[in-house]
């Protein structure tokens, strides 16, 4: 069998690297860099600016106020992203890499590059590009992609949009030096996340000096100058640097998927459970599918698909993808909100616990976080939200236990090392 897949992000590469090693003769066609947005220009690039900006937040609670040369930790991500450019090229290496703009010609047939390619089945995993706001000076502003090229760090940033993007690179950039304002438009950040954890995010930012505006609706920029409209009242920021970070939109610009049949709107490629489009034997994973914009719900996105074109069954939960946010302090979280659960009339219970109470929270200086567990009358563990030092590691223990069935007095029964700060998790339920 042949398989054809376009886009040489996580959905793309990975699923192409898995489906090489069944047997499949693979074809990939990339446009851009292999390793995608999240490798390029998003989730490894920002981790590796994270990992310094955590240094210098050390450094300050112990008194220290030196901060590394913000050129050499550009220069550092550089070397960082090209050390994993050569992981994936050895992983493709059974793999038909083709580098070029591919276009449907029908069904079965892609362009690129002038020549044609014909698949049994195809995979589109052509993912996202940053989004923007409609209005007047908004193509001045810099996107996710090119803060990262910076070499020097701006005195002042005004960051429009408050979600996971915006926030992470304004946690970075006010590490750094920068005077950080967040403007964002619905009543709090991080807008599909539960309302608790980020209303205690918004308390820990703005401890930091982060100045964070919620309901304010960015009306244009001029030069320098942002203006927003809260509470029917005009304001205005001032900044050095403007960041636009608005959220992503699916890429689907130049397939030509009308020659193929394939079903799409401005929120994405339209797919059933199997990840198959409207046309059988064509899928798409990821964020062209404008679902959960994550990379690795993309690689496992193209697991699944995979799985179906060769017949395999899978026990995949799409329903429980656990997400973080690399602020300091970091955000985790996975399963239904607190107000998801009330949305659907569901009986729970929340169960807290609080990094300050944690020995190894305190003996790290890093008392500023909680955990909060949310449990059905039956013991079933419906989610974790977790704000706090490392939560985008100890997310991954709820994770397991609620894709295996856990429930909470099995859970309580389980021994945790002391001192860790999984010992949050136990807190949490046996209050």
């Amino acid at each position: 069998m042949r398989l054809l897949i376009i886009g040489g992000g996580p959905g793309g590469y990975e699923t192409a690297v898995e489906a090489s090693k069944r047997g499949l003769e693979v074809i990939l066609i990339s446009e851009g860099p292999l390793g995608g947005t999240c490798l390029n220009e998003g989730c490894i690039p920002t981790k590796t600016f994270c990992h310094y900006a955590e240094l210098i937040e050390q450094n300050l609670k112990a008194g220290l106020d030196c901060r590394p040369s913000f050129a050499a930790v550009a220069e550092r991500k550089q070397v960082v992203v090209e050390q994993l450019h050569s992981g994936i090229d050895l992983l493709l290496k059974n793999v038909q890499v083709v580098r070029g703009r591919a276009e449907f010609k029908d069904s079965k047939t892609v362009i690129c590059n002038g020549q044609e390619y014909t698949a049994d089945k195809i995979i589109i995993a052509t993912g996202s590009v940053s989004a923007s706001l409609p209005i007047p000076g908004a193509e001045n502003c810099l996107t996710s992609r090119e803060i990262l090229d910076l070499t020097e760090v701006p005195e002042s940033l005004c960051v429009i949009g408050g979600g996971v993007i915006g926030l992470e690179l304004a946690s970075i950039f006010r590490s750094f030096g920068s005077e950080v304002t967040v403007l964002e438009y619905c009543p709090n950040i991080l807008p599909r996340f539960d309302v608790d954890l980020a209303k205690r995010l918004k308390q820990s930012l703005s401890r930091r000096g982060i100045s964070i505006e919620v309901q304010a609706q960015v009306t244009g920029i001029d030069g320098n100058t942002v203006t927003y409209i809260k509470k029917d009242k005009e304001f205005a920021v001032q900044a050095g640097k403007i960041l636009m970070a608005v959220g992503r939109r699916p890429n689907t610009e130049g397939l030509n998927l009308e020659a193929a049949g394939v079903d799409y709107t401005r929120k994405g490629i339209t797919v059933n459970d199997r990840f198959e489009t409207s046309v059988p034997g064509i899928y798409a994973v990821g964020d062209v599918t404008g679902g959960i914009m994550l990379a690795h719900a993309a690689t496992y996105q193209g697991l699944h698909a995979l799985n179906c074109i060769c017949g395999q069954d899978d026990s995949i939960r799409f329903d429980l993808i656990p997400a973080a946010v690399f602020t300091m302090p970091e955000v985790a979280t996975v399963g239904l909100t607190e107000e998801q659960c009330k949305e659907q009339g569901l009986d729970f219970r929340c169960f807290k616990s609080f990094f300050r109470a944690n020995g190894k929270a305190v003996s790290m200086d890093e008392t500023d976080g909680y955990c909060k567990l949310i449990v059905s009358e039956s013991g079933v563990i419906l989610g974790a939200h977790i704000l706090g030092a490392h939560s985008s590691d100890l997310i991954h223990e709820i994770t397991v236990a609620m894709n295996i069935g856990v429930t909470l007095d099995k859970f309580q029964s389980v021994i945790h090392a002391h001192p860790t700060l999984s010992e949050v998790l136990q807190s949490a339920l046996h209050q």
